[in-house]
């Protein structure tokens, strides 16, 4: 009874899937798990390795399409299947998705799973832009391809599910079971009360890209500050190898006229979160997104888009606000209404935390996944 699972990038491993990688740990399964530079000597593989998981490195660039390189990672994956023969398989992000389904294919492991995080840049509204019209176009049909070959595919919201069926890249046919995030411990993120501070501190968390809504972050803290000089805007994160990622010069244009604290990127973000009063994060379109989750699981309201992925989060006017996709007037004036009328930054806060128990509890969410996958 040996488990396969395959990442992009070898921290997520640990950041994301550790409660579902212990799950499956404790329902007696052999674990392995796949990513690029997951060698014996890195943190995450050291952390797996004591938790009973047997690590594999593999030859895979998070972005950028070589059919060469490409190939690679589908021999690669296809030969550690035939060595380690597993039972079930389960990819995440695009490359894991698309190869390791054809690889397990190919190897012919019985139990082919996938899980569709989130869409990412070639799946943006290209803009007329040729290039990643291409991208999008190969990127549909290898997913038709490789998902063809899986017995379930996961998916983190409702609008995805819509979308690969309109786009024909998956069959209605294709048994597909939506969850609802990759959860979160609310141990681990316990909740907080806000900081009595006399003017409101937002936060914003994730990859420095453009289509996280960074720029509409810091063109609201532009405008706020021109009012309210004495409110603070945070940024968590760091630039990306992603083409659709923010240039050095731009971000150092938000610190030095003082619009934005630049934190960096953060192995720990909880104290983060705690010492702020509202989460901020005008994503074009997620999965689900965990940094949301991880701030309602603290008690932080939260203003999002209403964009997939995005608006399962919050109900507006209830845990937070929604506001369109890119439109920096309409979150300034969200974050006015925290401004103005204080008493909803915490009142949203603990619906927050009330929505994820309910709803988003990491236990909850991989026991779901366990039963898709008939464990």
């Amino acid at each position: 009874m040996t488990f396969l699972i395959i990442a992009s990038l070898a921290g997520s491993l640990t950041g994301f899937r550790k409660p579902l990688i212990q799950a499956l740990l404790d329902e007696g399964l052999t674990v392995h798990a796949a990513a690029p530079e997951l060698t014996s000597g890195c943190i995450t593989a050291k952390e797996l390795s004591s938790m009973g998981v047997i690590t594999h490195s593999i030859p895979m660039a998070r972005t950028g399409m070589s059919p060469t390189a490409d190939m690679k990672i589908l021999l690669s994956l296809w030969r550690l299947m035939r060595k380690i023969k597993p039972k079930y398989v389960l990819g995440y992000t695009i490359k894991p998705v698309i190869y390791g389904s054809i690889a397990a294919w190919l190897a012919r492991v019985p139990h082919r799973f996938a899980l569709i995080t989130g869409l990412g840049y070639a799946f943006q509204d290209s803009n007329n832009d040729s290039k990643r019209s291409r991208i999008r176009a190969i990127a549909q049909k290898l997913y038709q391809v490789s998902l063809k070959r899986c017995q379930i595919v996961f998916f983190q919201n409702p609008d995805d599910v819509a979308l690969f069926k309109k786009l024909e890249i998956i069959s209605t046919k294709q048994d597909t079971i939506v969850v609802n995030g990759s959860g979160v411990s609310l141990n681990e993120y316990p909740f907080t009360p806000t900081p009595d501070l006399k003017s409101p501190r937002f936060l914003f968390i994730g990859r420095l890209l453009g289509g996280k809504g960074v720029r509409e972050y810091a063109k609201a803290a532009e405008l706020i500050k021109n009012k309210h000089p004495d409110v603070e805007f945070y940024l968590v994160g760091g630039i990306d190898i992603n083409p659709d990622s923010i240039k050095q010069d731009e971000l150092d244009s938000w610190v030095s006229d003082q619009r934005l604290n630049y934190i960096g990127q953060l192995k720990d973000v909880k104290p983060s979160i705690a010492a702020c009063s509202v989460f901020v994060l005008p994503s074009y379109r997620e999965g689900t997104p965990r940094s949301v989750l991880e701030a309602m699981s603290m008690g932080r309201a939260v203003i999002t888009t209403d964009a997939p992925g995005c608006r399962e989060t919050v109900v507006d006017g209830d845990n937070g606000f929604l506001i369109p996709v890119k439109d920096a007037d309409a979150l300034e004036k969200a974050m006015l209404r925290f401004i103005e009328q204080h008493e909803l930054i915490s009142q949203m806060g603990l619906r927050s935390r009330e929505m994820a128990e309910e709803k988003y509890n990491v236990h909850k969410v991989n026991e779901k996944m366990l039963k898709g996958m008939g464990l």
